[in-house]
This record gives C-alpha cells, structure tokens and sequence, in this order.
C-alpha cells in the first residue's frame, strides 16, 4: 500500500453500531480506501477499499443528525456525521474518488496487486511514466511552436498595413499637382479585404488547443463552498468549468501569480489584486498527477511545491533528475544481465551458473523496453528540432519587430511634420 497516499483527512464521528455511541476521530481518503481512527486513542475502527463500496449517501432521521453513509458490498453500513467542514464537501471529495475509481478499474487492480510485479514489469512502468511525460511536454511544445508561427503571421500582415501607412504620408506629402494621386487615395479601399482576413485570421488565433481536461472537484472562497466541475489545461492558460459546463473562470497564463501543489492530487491557483479580493481556487482530482507535470513545464516559475508534499515526494521517490538517472541506468544494467544469462555456447564441462539462475528481466519485457526506449529516443530528437526552429523563429521575430518599431517611429515622425 505504499502508493495508496493521503488525499485528504476531515474531524467527524463515526457510529459505532455495537455499542450504539457516537465515537470522535478522523476520516482519512486515500486514492483507494477510506480508513476512521479514534482521537482518543489512535486505533482504526475501519478500513475498506473504494472499490467495495456500493452506494455513497447523505442522510438524516429524526435520531440521527445530518451524516454521511457508505454501504459495502457485503452490506456493512458505515455512519459519519459531524463531518468538518462540511457534509455536502466530503461528500463531493469521495465520491469523485470512488466515480474515478470505478471508471479506471482494472488501472486500479493492477495498482493494488503492484507487490507482485516484477522487476520487468517494474521497470517497463517507469519507463511508460517517462514516455508520458516526455509527450506531454512535446505536446506542450507543439502549441507553443504554433503560437510563435502566428505572431510571425501577425507580424508580417503588420508590415504590409505599414506599407499602405507609407504610401498614404506619401500621397499627404506630395504637392496637390501630383499625377497620382487618384490612384494612392483609392488604397485604403482596395486593402479592406485584406483587413477582413486578418480579422478572421485573428478569430481562428483565438481558439485554443487543449492540452489536458480533467474531472476535479472545486472548492472557492471557503472549504464548504464546494462544487464538482473539472479543470482544463490550455497552452495560454487554465479554464474552470462547472458541472454543467458552464465557464466559472478563466486564469491567462499572465495573470496566474502562483499555483500551490499541497499533495499530488490537490493544488490550489490564486491570482492576486490590489485593493480587491484575491480569485483563488482550490481543486482536488483523482487525475491530478497527470496534470502536475504539465503546470510544472508551463508555469514552471509560479508553481510551488509545498512542504508536505516535498516530504512526500522524499519519502515515496527520488528527486526526478535522480529517478532518470536511476530509470536509464537500471535499463542498462538489467539488459545487460539479460545479454549475460544467454548460453554462451564455448563453455564445456561443469555446470552454467548463469542458465541455471532465474532471469531478472523476461524476453518479453526487454522487448517492450527497447520498445520504449526507441520511442524516448525518437521523441526527445523531434523536440530538439521543434527546439531548434522555434530559435530560429524567435530570431526572426525579435528582427521583425525591431524593423517594425524602427518603421513606426518614421512614420510618427512624418506625420507630426504634417501636423
């Protein structure tokens, strides 16, 4: 159970049935159970995993105040009530869990049987995390390679707007018997299209390429002002969506000042004003380590790890330079032990040692970890060379823009001598 961590602990009560008495501790939910323990003395009165529960409600009676009930499969009914801060929020908080749970099942199962993985299977796990990882950041990458693609295009459409700039000042500059003018004052006519189709091209900028869309739930102002929606992740910035997918609010990737991981499943975004209230919202979602690696490549200087979850990240793994340095050197040292354990062929007499002892890592697994490392390998050259031209296009803004300004301040300069 050394992954099933911590997502959140609430102050409650908890209905003892066999002695009819209300019993004072803490209800605490992790990724894969719920678990009650007593303040007064510690012990853990229950424990059952999410994937026994069949039915999550909220009830009361005229005996029993406001509570939470869980029913089991084996039809054990569970009672909390007192529940701090709110019902209608813990509520809210695990039955995402346990819908999430349900939804992903068998990626659960194989979570809960991971004592009897192999080292292979072990390794070809790790290696599938880093893959993950490595193309969410390519894929964060393309967004950003297409964004600097449109600013180049807005860029040139405002050279040609300066060009038919400089032919206008020319035609003002000229003396009344210059021949052509009838044809310089028929120009800003003739570029109306041309304006349409930057004004649609614009349109078509302004929609966003979805990185990740999570379910999560959403917690605004206080801990009891709870609702469930989901987050989306944008390459210019983050929505909050309601449940009925309606828009709550929307952060610029600007105008988020710090985003707070408390655990690997909770974080909270805040963007902050002067003189008027911060917007801060808090998300907690089964999902959400998938969304961390993300917000750590995008806002890679606003996102704070908190010390809770630096100490559980200390106690769980390596910091992650040292768990790639660990991952590729572990791939290299068990396929070489692989490579050792096959029958030389030149050895007569005596036993082989090597055959005779179990394989660390099967046939099987270092196929698919060649497999994988190719992908790896394949991937972080594609984002070299995505790298390589998004310098190159960064250049050719930064002198597409000076030329730009140098072009304006002529033009300014012109027209304050007509003036």
């Amino acid at each position: 159970m050394s992954r099933d961590i911590c997502v959140h602990t609430w102050p409650c009560s908890y209905y003892l049935e066999l002695e009819k008495r209300w019993i004072p501790g803490k209800l605490s939910l992790t990724s894969l159970s719920l678990k009650f323990m007593t303040d007064k003395t510690g012990d853990t009165l229950v424990h059952f995993p999410l994937s026994s529960i069949i039915e999550i409600k909220k009830e009361a009676s005229r005996f029993i105040f406001r509570s939470l009930t869980i029913l089991e499969k084996d039809h054990v009914k569970h009672w909390f009530s007192a529940l701090q801060p709110g019902r209608d929020a813990v509520f809210q908080v695990i039955e995402h869990f346990w819908r999430e749970l349900l939804l992903s099942q068998p990626a659960a199962a194989m979570e809960a049987s991971s004592s009897h993985v192999t080292k292979g299977q072990e390794l070809t796990g790790l290696m599938a995390c880093s893959q993950k990882r490595l193309e969410d950041a390519a894929t964060v990458l393309h967004h950003q390679g297409e964004q600097l693609d449109s600013i180049a295009s807005g860029l040139d459409k405002i050279e040609c707007d300066l060009d038919v700039a400089d032919r206008l000042l020319t035609e003002l500059e000229s003396p009344s018997w210059w021949p052509f003018s009838s044809k310089l004052w028929k120009m800003p006519s003739d570029t109306k299209p041309s304006l349409d189709s930057s004004m649609a091209s614009s349109k078509a900028l302004g929609k966003e390429g979805i990185v990740i869309r999570v379910p999560a739930v959403i917690f605004q102002r206080t801990d009891s002002h709870v609702k469930p929606g989901r987050l989306t992740v944008l390459v210019s910035g983050l929505e909050i969506h309601g449940s009925n997918s309606s828009l709550i609010h929307r952060f610029e990737k600007e105008d988020v000042d710090d985003i707070k991981v408390h655990t690997r499943y909770e974080i909270s975004i805040c963007q902050r004003f002067t003189g008027k209230p911060d917007i801060a919202f808090r998300l907690i979602s089964a999902k959400m380590p998938e969304v961390i690696p993300i917000l750590e490549v995008q806002f890679s200087k606003k996102i704070e790890l908190l010390e809770d979850d630096l100490m559980l990240r200390s106690t769980r793994t390596a910091s992650p330079e040292e768990k790639d340095y660990s991952v590729w050197h572990a791939a290299s040292r068990l396929m070489d032990c692989a490579r050792l354990q096959e029958p030389s062929g030149s050895q007569e007499g005596g036993p082989l040692q090597l055959q005779m002892s179990e394989p660390l890592i099967s046939q099987g697994d270092t196929q698919e970890l060649r497999q994988i490392l190719g992908k790896l390998k394949g991937l972080a050259l594609d984002a070299q060379t995505e790298l390589e031209r998004q310098d190159e296009a960064l250049d050719g803004i930064a002198t597409a823009v000076d030329r730009t300004t140098i072009t304006i301040d002529k033009q300014n300069r012109r027209m304050k001598k007509l003036t």
